[in-house]
C-alpha cells in the first residue's frame, strides 16, 4: 500500500512539475532585455491559465488513482496550450513535451474511463496544433515534438480505441511536416520520415488481426458506419489509397522555356519506403481484404509498371524491390500483374538502348527474383506452359545469356551480374531435380500431345494427385510449343498452320470455333493481317470463330474507344466495309452487355458509333484528308442513333477529344505491345477477374528437366565462352560449379547438353590441340590452372554423369589418350581386385602392358549427394594448386601435373561402367574401339602407337569384366564396331589385330571361368576372336606364348564351359596352328593329348575338331615319335565314346518324363547314328591321310590304329551303305594311295630304302583290308551294290600282285601276300554262303574269272572241279 501511495504521489509530482514549466514559460516577458518586468497573465487566454492553475491545486489531494481517473481531466489544461491563440512556441513544446510524458507513462489505458475521448482530443489537438508567435528554429522543435508524440500515440494501449478518422489525420499530420521539412534543416526531414515509417509500420502491423467486415467485402467506398469500434481496415485502405497516390506525385519542370510535369522522384522513392513497410508488416494479410488487395492489384501494381521504364535506376531499383515484397505475400493474386511487369518493365528496360545503369538494376531485379527458392518452377509452371500467357521463365533464361555473354576483356559488372543469376536459376535446378531420396519419376521424355484436350482449359492443382496435375502441366506447355510451331506455319500459310492444330491434337474433330479464337487471340507473333482477313470471311465456320473471338474480350468498365482500341489490337481490321460491318458486330454486341452504364439503347448504336470512330480515326490521323472534320461535325453525324435518340453531348465530345488525341493504333505485324497504356491496363484487370489464381507449387523432376531444356542451348554457351575468356579463380570456379550442375540435371535426358559442354570443355584442357607438340602441350598444362581445372572437371563428370554421356566419349577417350602419352597418367589407373579365377592371370597378368590393372567387378559406390563432394574436391583443388607454395615444398611441375591428373580418377570411369545403360556403355566402347584403329590420334612413332592401341584395349577389357553380366546386350555393338573400323581408309591392321585378340582372349577365359547358362556370349566372343586373327596371320608367332597358355586354360581348365561348336572349332584350329611353332608346341600337345585322355570333356560338339587337331599335329615334321603314336592310340581310342554316344542313344531312359511321338523320336535316333558314323568317317580319314606320312612308324601305326578303330566300332550298327561309304572313301583309298606312293618311289634312283618302307605299309593296308571287309562282309553283302565292291576289292587285289617296281627293284614282296588274303576272303565268303553258283548270279562266275586273272595259282584250291 505504501508503495502503491509513492507511485501515486510520484505521478502527482511529475504533473505539477510539468504545470509548473508550462507557467513559467508563458509568464516569461516577450523582450527579455526589457529593463521591466510585466505580469504576462493578460496577454493570454484566461481560461487556458486558469485550467492550468486548477489542475494544480488538485493533483496533490485527488479524489481516485490517477489509473481510475478520466484522462481529459489532467489532459485537457495541456491540450488547451497546445491550441490556444497567441501562445509562443517554447510553451506549446513544453506542453506537447508534457502530453508525450503521460503517455510515456501510460497513466491510463484502454479501460479507464474516458480514454477514448482523452485519446482522440489528444490527437485532434496535436494535428490542429496553432504556432501564432514563433520562429523557425523553434517552430521545427515544435515539429519534432509533434512527430514524436503521433509516434507514441500510435503505440499507446489507448491506441486501438482511435477511429478511423483519427488514424488518417494522423499520419496526413506526419506527413505534412514531411512536406514542410523539405526545405529546413536535415534532422527534422530525417525525423519525419522516420516517424512515418514508423506510424505506417505500426498501423500495419495491426492488419493480421483485424477481421475482415461487410465493408471490405463491399465494391462501394462509403463510410463504414460502425465507427465507435476503434480504427480498423477502413484506415488501411485509406492509408494504403495515399501511399499508392505517392508514386504519381508530379512537379513542373522547365525545359527550354517549355513547362512541363514529371513524376516527383524523391516523394516516389519515400512512397515506395512507406509501401515496402506496409507490405512487410502485413504479409499476406492483405490478400484477406479485398479492398486493400484490389488497390494492391490495380492502383498499385499499375503504378508501379507506367514508372518503371520512366524512372532513374534508384527509382527503378525500388520498383523492383516493391514487386518482390508483393510477389513473396500475394502472388496468387498477381498472375497477369507479374508478367505484364516482366514484360513492360524489366525484360524491356534490358532490351532498349538505356543507359548501363539501368540494364544493371533490370538484372539485378531478374536476378533477386531467381534468388527465391520456388520463383523458378512457379514463373515455368504458370507462364511457360500455359498457351495463354508468355515463356516467362524462358525469356528470363535468354535476357541473363544475352547479357552474361563476355565480350573482349574482364566481365563488366552487368555481364557478371547476369552470370550470376544464370548459374543461381541452374544450381537452383539441379538441388531440386537431383535431390537425394526424390521416389518421383523422372519420365517420359519428351511429351507427346497424343489426344486433343482444350488447351485453354486450366486444371486446378490437387494435393491428393500431384502426379497427374504434373502430366497436365507437361502436355500442356507440349501444346504450347506446338501451337508456337502452328503460328509459324500460319504466317506462311493460313491454311498450313490451322491444318497444322489439327495434326497436332490441338482442335478437336469436327473443329471447336474456340480452339481458333484462343490461337488468334493469345499466340504471340501471329500476322495480324491474316487474322483480320480470316476473321472477316462470310463463311459459316469463320463466323463462329469469329464470336467466340469476341468472347475473349471483357469490356466492363470500359468506354467505348477504350474497348475499340483492345479489340482492334488484336487484329488488322481489313479494308473491305463489308468485313468491318461483320467484325464489328460481335464486338458491338458484346460492349452493349458488358456496358455499366445505360448509355446505350440497343446493340445497334454501338455498332454505328464504332463505324463513326473508325471514320474519324482515319479522318484525323491520315495525312492525305487534308480538311478535318470539327466536333459539330462529328456530333451532328451521330444523331439519333441510340434508337431514335441522341447519345449524351458529354459522351461524344469525350469520345471526339480521345481519338483526336491518341489515335487508335494497330500494331505491327509482330503484334507485341511496346508499352503498358490504360486502354491494355483496363483490359487486362478485366482479364484476371476471369483467369486462374497464381499456383504455389514445388521442384519437380519432370519439369525442372523441361525448364532446363528450355534454356539449355544459350547457357551452355555462356557457360563455355565466359571459362575460356575470364582469368580470375572466381569466376572460373563458378563456371566449373555450374557444369557439374548442368550435368547433374542431364541425367534425366538431356545427353546431348552434356555432349557439347564435354566437347568444349575437353578443348579448354589443351590437350586436343593436334598442332602442340608435348612439349608445349605440358608446359600449357603446367603452368596454367584453367587446363588443370578443365581436365579435373571432365573427368568428373565422366565419373559421375556417365550414365548421361553419348557422344561425349570421344572427346574424353582423345584427352585420356593424349594424358598416356604425356605420360601423365599413373603406373596403374584400376586398383587390382581379386577377380582372377585361375593361376595364369596372377602368375602372367596381374599389370597389362599399358600399366593397367584389370577388376573383375565395378567399384561399389554409394550414392551420395554428388554435388557436394564434388565441388568439396575443386575447392581443396584450387587452394592446393598455388605453384609457389608447392615449389617452397619442393614439389616438381610434373608432380603438380600427376596429382591433378591422380584426383581424375580416371580408372573408376572404366571399372565402375557397370552403372551405365546400354547407350552410354556403347558409345564409350566404340569410342576406345575407333581410338585404337587410329580414328582422330597422330602418333609420332611406332612404339607411341602400339601403346595407345594397347592402352585402349586394355580399357575394353575393363568395360567388359565389368559388365560381364550383360556381355549379350553389347558384344554385338562392338564387333559391329571392330567390322567398321577394318573400313577405315587409313587403316593398317598392325598391331590393332595383335593388340585386340590378346584382350579379346583374356575376354574369353573371363567368359569360360564360370559357367554361362547361355551359349551366346561364347559364340560372339570366338566370333570376334576369328575376324581378329584373320587381319592378321602374324600374331599366332608374336604371341605364341601367351595364346598356347590361354588356350591351355581353356582346355584344361574350363573345357566344361566351353559349350558351343564355334568355340571348341576356335579353340581347337588355334591350338593346332600353335603346334606348328616350336616355342609352343611342348604346350600345345600336351594340352591336346590331356584333352583327349580325359573322354568326359570330348563331345559331339568337338569330336570332329579334336580329330582335326590331333592329325594336324601328328602331320607335323620333326616332332616326337611317341607322341605321335600317343595321340594315335587315343583318335583310335575314342571310338569307344562313339560306341558309348551310340548306346545311350539306342537304349534312352524308359521312365522319362519327356514325351514324344515315335515318328519323332525315330527321326532325332536316326539323326544321331548319322552323325555317330559320320564322326566315324572323319577319324577314318584322319588315320587315312596320316598313313602317307615320311616316316614308317607313323604311316604303320596309323594302319593298326584304324584297324583297331574297325574292331572298335563293331557295335555301332553300321548300315550296307555306311560300309560302302567307308571303304570307298578310307580304305580303298589308303590302299590305291600307299600303292601310287611305292610305285613313285620305285622310278627313283636311290629310293629302294622309301620303297621297300612304303611297300611294307603297304602290306599292313592290304591286312587291314583284308580284316575290315571279313568284318563288316554280313553287312555290306545286304547292299545292292556288292558285286561291285567286291569287284573293287579285286582289282586292288590285282593291282597290288601285277605291281611292278621296275629295273631297280624287281618283284614286289606284296605279292607274297595277295593269293593268302584272297584265299581267306574267298573261303570266308563260301562259308557263309555268300560265293556259290545261283541262276541268276554271275558273282561266282566273275570271281572264278578274276583268281584266274589275279592269282592263277590259287584256282584249284578255291575252285575244286565239283563245284562247275
Amino acid at each position: 500500500m505504501a508503495r502503491l501511495k509513492g507511485k501515486e504521489l510520484g505521478l502527482s509530482c511529475m504533473l505539477n512539475t510539468e504545470i509548473g514549466a508550462v507557467l513559467a514559460v508563458m509568464r516569461r516577458p516577450h523582450d527579455l532585455n526589457s529593463p521591466f518586468l510585466h505580469a504576462q497573465d493578460d496577454h493570454y487566454d484566461t481560461s487556458i491559465l486558469q485550467s492550468l492553475k486548477s489542475l494544480r491545486a488538485l493533483i496533490f489531494n485527488p479524489q481516485q488513482e490517477w489509473r481510475t481517473m478520466d484522462p481529459s481531466m489532467y489532459l485537457s489544461p495541456f491540450l488547451d496550450v497546445i491550441q490556444g491563440d497567441d501562445i509562443p512556441a517554447s510553451a506549446t513544446a513544453l506542453a506537447l513535451s508534457s502530453i508525450l510524458k503521460i503517455l510515456k507513462l501510460e497513466i491510463f489505458d484502454d479501460k479507464t474511463p474516458g480514454a477514448r475521448e482523452a485519446i482522440n482530443s489528444v490527437v485532434t489537438a496535436v494535428t490542429c496544433c496553432r504556432l501564432e508567435r514563433t520562429v523557425p528554429i523553434a517552430e521545427d522543435v515544435v515539429m519534432m515534438r509533434i512527430l514524436q508524440l503521433l509516434t507514441i500515440i500510435m503505440r499507446h494501449p489507448a491506441s486501438i480505441l482511435l477511429t478511423d478518422h483519427a488514424v488518417c489525420t494522423i499520419v496526413n499530420t506526419c506527413f505534412q511536416v514531411v512536406q514542410q521539412s523539405a526545405n529546413r534543416m536535415d534532422l527534422l526531414q530525417r525525423g519525419a520520415r522516420y516517424a512515418m515509417q514508423d506510424l505506417v509500420q505500426t498501423i500495419f502491423s495491426q492488419l493480421p488481426d483485424i477481421e475482415v467486415n461487410d465493408w471490405d467485402n463491399s465494391e462501394s467506398d462509403t463510410e463504414d458506419s460502425n465507427l465507435d469500434s476503434g480504427y480498423g481496415i477502413h484506415s488501411a485502405v485509406d492509408i494504403f489509397h495515399f501511399l499508392c497516390s505517392l508514386l504519381n506525385v508530379a512537379e513542373n519542370v522547365d525545359s527550354e522555356g517549355v513547362a512541363a510535369q514529371t513524376a516527383d522522384e524523391d516523394v516516389q522513392l519515400f512512397g515506395m519506403v512507406l509501401i515496402n513497410c506496409t507490405l512487410e508488416q502485413s504479409g499476406d494479410s492483405i490478400g484477406s481484404h479485398p479492398k486493400l488487395l484490389r488497390m494492391v492489384q490495380d492502383d498499385l501494381c499499375h503504378h508501379l509498371i507506367h514508372y518503371g521504364t520512366r524512372s532513374s535506376p534508384l527509382v527503378l531499383s525500388m520498383i523492383c524491390s516493391t514487386f518482390l515484397n508483393i510477389y513473396h505475400f500475394l502472388r496468387r493474386s498477381i498472375r497477369l500483374q507479374m508478367e505484364a511487369f516482366f514484360t513492360f518493365v524489366l525484360f524491356t528496360v534490358v532490351g532498349s538502348a538505356n543507359f548501363a545503369q539501368l540494364h544493371e538494376v533490370a538484372i539485378e531485379g531478374i536476378v533477386n527474383f531467381c534468388r527465391q527458392p520456388t520463383f523458378a518452377i512457379e514463373a515455368y509452371v504458370n507462364y511457360d506452359c500455359d498457351p495463354v500467357y508468355c515463356n516467362m521463365f524462358e525469356e528470363i533464361g535468354k535476357v541473363l545469356c544475352k547479357h552474361a555473354f563476355p565480350t573482349v576483356g574482364a566481365l563488366t559488372s552487368l555481364q557478371a551480374q547476369a552470370f550470376e543469376g544464370l548459374i543461381v536459376i541452374i544450381h537452383n535446378i539441379a538441388d531440386n531435380i537431383d535431390e537425394e531420396g526424390d521416389s518421383s519419376p523422372s519420365g517420359p521424355y519428351p511429351v507427346e500431345v497424343s489426344k486433343y484436350t482444350p488447351y485453354w482449359v486450366e486444371k486446378s492443382k490437387d494435393e491428393n494427385d500431384l502426379e497427374g496435375w504434373v502430366d497436365f502441366v507437361r502436355v500442356r506447355k507440349a501444346q504450347k510449343r506446338k501451337i508456337l510451331i502452328a503460328g509459324n506455319h500460319f504466317n506462311r500459310d493460313e491454311k498450313r498452320g490451322l491444318e497444322y492444330l489439327k495434326f497436332s491434337n490441338l482442335v478437336s474433330d469436327p473443329p471447336d470455333p474456340k480452339a481458333f479464337a484462343i490461337f488468334f487471340r493469345y499466340t504471340p507473333r501471329l500476322d495480324k493481317t491474316k487474322i483480320g482477313d480470316y476473321l472477316g470471311d462470310p463463311g459459316e465456320f469463320n463466323l463462329r470463330v469469329l464470336k467466340e473471338f469476341a468472347d475473349t474480350f471483357k469490356f466492363s468498365g470500359m468506354i467505348l474507344d477504350t474497348a475499340l482500341r483492345t479489340y482492334l489490337e488484336a487484329f488488322r481490321l481489313p479494308g473491305e466495309s463489308q468485313k468491318i460491318q461483320r467484325i464489328l458486330e460481335p464486338f458491338s454486341e458484346k460492349f452493349y452487355d458488358q456496358q455499366t452504364s445505360e448509355v446505350f439503347a440497343d446493340k445497334d448504336a454501338v455498332l454505328v458509333l464504332c463505324y463513326s470512330l473508325i471514320m474519324l480515326n482515319t479522318d484525323q490521323h491520315n495525312p492525305q484528308v487534308k480538311k478535318k472534320m470539327t466536333e459539330e461535325e462529328f456530333i451532328k453525324n451521330n444523331r439519333a442513333i441510340n434508337a431514335g435518340k441522341d447519345l449524351p453531348r458529354e459522351y461524344l465530345s469525350e469520345l471526339f477529344h480521345s481519338i483526336s488525341t491518341n489515335a487508335i493504333t494497330v500494331f505491327s505485324q509482330s503484334g507485341l505491345p511496346v508499352e503498358m497504356n490504360p486502354t491494355r491496363w483496363v483490359e487486362m484487370m478485366n482479364r484476371a477477374k476471369l483467369m486462374q489464381p497464381f499456383v504455389l507449387c514445388d521442384f519437380d523432376r519432370r519439369l525442372g528437366r523441361d525448364m532446363f531444356a528450355s534454356i539449355a542451348g544459350p547457357s551452355v554457351a555462356v557457360l563455355t565462352a565466359i571459362f575460356e575468356q575470364a582469368d580470375e579463380e572466381e569466376i572460373l570456379h563458378e563456371c566449373i560449379e555450374g557444369l557439374l550442375s548442368v550435368a547433374r540435371i542431364s541425367q534425366y535426358r538431356l545427353e546431348d547438353t552434356l555432349d557439347e559442354l564435354l566437347a568444349s570443355f575437353c578443348k579448354f584442357t589443351t590437350l586436343l590441340n593436334p598442332y602442340a607438340s608435348a612439349e608445349e602441350t605440358l608446359y600449357a598444362f603446367g603452368h596454367d590452372m584453367k587446363p588443370r581445372l578443365a581436365t579435373l572437371a571432365v573427368f568428373t563428370i565422366a565419373n559421375n554423369f556417365g550414365e548421361s554421356i553419348r557422344g561425349g566419349w570421344r572427346n574424353i577417350i582423345d584427352c585420356l589418350l593424349k594424358l598416356k602419352r604425356l605420360k601423365l597418367l599413373p603406373q596403374s589407373i584400376v586398383e587390382p581386385d581379386n577377380f582372377s579365377t585361375s593361376s595364369f592371370d596372377h602368375e602372367t597378368n596381374p599389370r597389362s602392358e599399358s600399366g593397367v590393372l584389370f577388376r573383375g567387378q565395378s567399384l561399389k559406390r554409394g550414392h551420395a549427394r554428388k554435388g557436394s563432394s564434388m565441388i568439396g574436391r575443386f575447392s581443396q583443388f584450387l587452394s592446393m594448386e598455388n605453384v609457389e607454395e608447392n615449389l617452397n615444398l619442393g614439389v616438381s611441375e610434373f608432380e603438380q601435373n600427376l596429382k591433378v591428373i591422380q584426383q581424375c580418377q580416371v580408372g573408376n570411369i572404366f571399372s565402375s561402367s557397370s552403372k551405365l545403360p546400354e547407350e552410354a556403355l556403347l558409345n564409350l566402347g566404340r569410342s576406345l574401339i575407333f581410338a585404337a584403329a587410329g580414328k582422330g590420334q597422330k602418333f609420332s612413332t611406332p612404339i607411341e602407337e602400339e601403346e595407345t592401341i594397347g592402352f585402349c584395349w586394355d580399357l575394353v577389357q575393363i568395360i567388359v569384366f565389368a559388365n560381364i553380366h550383360r556381355f549379350t546386350t553389347f558384344w554385338p555393338q562392338y564387333h559391329d564396331y571392330l567390322l567398321a573400323v577394318t573400313q577405315f581408309p587409313l587403316f593398317s591392321p598392325i598391331p590393332f589385330a595383335e593388340k585386340a585378340v590378346i584382350a579379346l582372349i583374356k575376354i574369353g577365359l573371363k567368359l569360360l571361368a564360370s559357367y554361362q547358362t547361355e551359349k551366346l556370349p561364347e559364340e560372339l566372343i570366338f566370333k570376334s576372336i576369328n575376324f581378329m586373327m584373320k587381319l592378321d596371320k602374324e600374331i599366332i608367332e608374336t604371341c605364341s606364348d601367351f595364346l598356347a597358355q590361354s588356350v591351355s586354360i581353356m582346355i584344361t581348365e574350363y573345357p566344361a564351359n566351353l559349350q558351343t561348336a564355334l568355340g571348341w572349332k576356335s579353340v581347337l584350329h588355334l591350338l593346332s596352328i600353335l603346334g606348328r611353332l616350336p616355342q609352343a608346341y611342348d604346350r600345345g600337345v600336351e594340352t591336346l593329348i590331356t584333352l583327349m585322355s580325359n573322354g568326359s570333356h570330348v563331345s559331339r560338339v568337338n569330336y570332329n575338331y579334336c580329330i582335326e587337331c590331333a592329325f594336324g599335329y601328328i602331320a607335323l615334321k620333326n616332332t616326337p615319335l611317341e607322341k605321335n603314336l600317343k595321340i594315335m592310340d587315343l583318335m583310335s581310342d575314342s571310338v569307344n565314346l562313339l560306341v558309348q554316344w551310340y548306346k545311350s542313344d539306342q537304349y534312352s531312359d524308359p521312365g522319362s518324363t519327356v514325351s514324344m511321338s515315335s515318328a519323332t523320336s525315330g527321326s532325332c535316333m536316326e539323326d544321331n547314328s548319322k552323325a555317330i558314323i559320320t564322326f566315324f568317317v572323319k577319324l577314318g580319314e584322319a588315320l587315312r591321310k596320316t598313313s602317307l606320312a615320311r616316316r614308317e612308324e607313323i604311316r604303320n601305326h596309323a594302319i593298326l590304329s584304324l584297324q583297331k578303330s574297325f574292331k572298335l566300332a563293331e557295335e555301332l550298327s553300321f548300315t550296307p551303305a555306311n560300309c560302302i561309304y567307308f571303304f570307298n572313301l578310307v580304305v580303298f583309298a589308303m590302299v590305291d594311295d600307299l600303292h601310287e606312293k611305292m610305285l613313285e618311289y620305285s622310278r627313283r634312283e636311290n629310293a629302294e630304302r622309301e620303297m621297300r618302307s612304303m611297300e611294307g605299309t603297304l602290306r599292313i593296308a592290304m591286312e587291314l583290308l583284308t580284316e575290315a571287309y571279313l568284318q563288316f562282309l554280313k553287312t555290306i553283302y545286304e547292299s545292292s551294290n556288292f558285286r561291285t565292291f567286291w569287284l573293287g576289292i579285286l582289282r586292288r587285289m590285282d593291282t597290288c600282285m601285277k605291281a611292278d617296281l621296275g629295273e631297280y627293284y624287281g618283284q614286289s614282296k606284296v605279292q607274297e601276300i595277295v593269293p593268302e588274303l584272297l584265299k581267306k576272303m574267298i573261303m570266308t565268303m563260301k562259308e557263309k554262303h555268300i560265293l556259290v553258283r545261283k541262276e541268276g548270279d554271275d558273282l561266282w562266275e566273275t570271281t572264278y574269272i578274276q583268281i584266274q586273272w589275279i592269282a592263277p595259282s590259287l584256282k584249284d584250291d578255291l575252285f575244286p572241279e565239283d563245284e562247275f
